[in-house]
């Protein structure tokens, strides 16, 4: 069956499923395949539960007239995407960067939404599943389309960029994140500038930190761009002190405005001048934008403020790279006395070859710090940090038991690692 067959039954039956387990009567089943799981397996149970139409690449499910076959379940599910955003007229602005994209796109969301039918990335589908979903939630009603592209691999931002075609774009930074899959810096540098790539190829307008000289750099070719940052920028703006949450002052046209949030970490300033940035250009009035940042809540584990008795937890433990690492505890300590201060951290996943040198280089700063309770969890971390004067534990587990019989009464915690060590576990062990 072809791209614009498949594209008229999605006419006919706009909900797409790929988790057999959320089947929805009516909808379209992707059978996609994964490491550990096969969705053609599961065709003929998607149809039993309601589903329209089964899509498999598998002839041997082919045990019912609503199972469609074609060549590649995940091709055909992008290209369908791709066919569905030629038909979309609307704006649609991408998200993509090393650290603060999730929490940029969320702050983007919530402004833009005071002005316009949004429709945007969920939790984090941003790969070459997520933003084919993501698209194929957008409808006639949809006025503006947000899209967080996250990429792991050289190619990827630019493969996205093809399914999406966005007519904006923001890369909220570039650091030393996934370096196993782009083999250094300069291939995340080369991967993330696939956007601004994009954009200037179709005239689009990229909103970029003027702060940040790496992404300076890779602007001052582009025409069409609208800077934002604490200095000499299209929109400026400036931290008030106030920890541990975010606030900065912002320099509208019409005048300043302090805009307040309920965000931990200094490294979250330049995520919410983005939004601010992006919310000014498409006019949406500066006291909405200001409700809207105060009104956003973060959650699952990014940059949340959680209190337990006496001890405030920073709860930053969705993931973790060098760069991020980094910014998380000089902000934390920045607002938190240091013989209060309790840093629990896990490892920093998929640095590949680099892995035992950026946590040794992590170490290395953390010692200049006049801290005593540091707690590091994870096999790397625990290699790493041999005949250092740190606590460390093989896993998540062992940490839990540390806290039962060790319990913190009073303080400021900073839970900062990679999401596979599953350091959100900690919070229950605490106090």
């Amino acid at each position: 069956m072809t791209t614009d067959q498949i594209y008229n039954l999605f006419l006919k039956h706009p909900e797409v499923i790929t988790d057999s387990r959320n089947i929805k009567p009516g909808g379209i089943f992707f059978a996609l395949k994964g490491a550990n799981f096969n969705g053609n397996e599961f065709a003929a149970e998607a149809i039993k539960k309601g589903a329209a139409f089964a899509v498999v690449d598998e002839k041997s499910v082919l045990t019912n007239e609503k199972i469609i076959l074609v060549d590649d379940v995940l091709k055909t599910l992008q290209d369908l995407a791709q066919a569905h955003r030629k038909k979309l007229v609307l704006p649609i602005v991408a998200i993509t960067g090393s650290n603060g994209k999730t929490t940029t796109k969320e702050l983007i969301a919530e402004v833009l939404a005071k002005k316009f039918n949004i429709s945007f990335t969920q939790g984090n589908l941003n790969n070459h599943i997520g933003v084919p979903l993501t698209l194929l939630k957008m409808n006639a009603n949809t006025a503006f389309g947000i899209v967080e592209m996250g990429a792991n691999h050289p190619g990827e931002i630019a493969d996205l960029c093809k399914i999406a075609d966005p007519d904006y774009g923001i890369i909220t930074n570039i650091g030393k994140a996934h370096l196993e899959g782009f083999g250094s810096f300069e291939g995340v540098k080369k991967t993330k500038a696939e956007l601004y790539n994009h954009l200037a190829q179709k005239n689009g307008i990229v909103f970029y930190n003027n702060d940040n000289t790496i992404l300076k750099d890779l602007t001052k070719n582009i025409q069409n761009k609208v800077s934002y940052g604490t200095q000499n920028a299209d929109l400026t703006a400036a931290p008030v002190s106030s920890p541990p949450f975010v606030h900065i002052k912002a320099n509208f046209p019409k005048g300043v405005l302090y805009l307040n949030t309920n965000l931990t970490g200094d490294y979250n300033i330049e995520n919410v001048i983005a939004a601010a940035c992006v919310g000014n250009y498409f006019e949406v009035d500066p006291l909405k934008i200001q409700e809207a940042l105060k009104n956003y809540r973060p959650s699952n584990n990014r940059s949340q403020l959680i209190e337990k008795g006496n001890v405030k937890i920073i709860m930053d433990a969705y993931n973790a790279n060098p760069t991020s690492m980094h910014a998380s505890i000089k902000s934390f300590l920045a607002g938190f006395p240091a013989e209060k201060s309790y840093l629990i951290l896990g490892d920093m996943l998929e640095l590949g070859k680099y892995e035992i040198d950026e946590h040794h280089n992590l170490l290395s700063e953390i010692g200049k710090y006049p801290l005593k309770n540091i707690f590091l969890t994870g096999p790397i971390f625990t290699k790493a940090a041999k005949n250092l004067p740190f606590k460390t534990f093989r896993n998540i587990g062992s940490l839990c038991s540390y806290f039962k019989a060790h319990p913190l009464t009073e303080g400021a915690v900073l839970v900062k690692g990679s999401r596979g060590i599953g350091l959100e576990k900690v919070v229950e062990c605490i106090n």
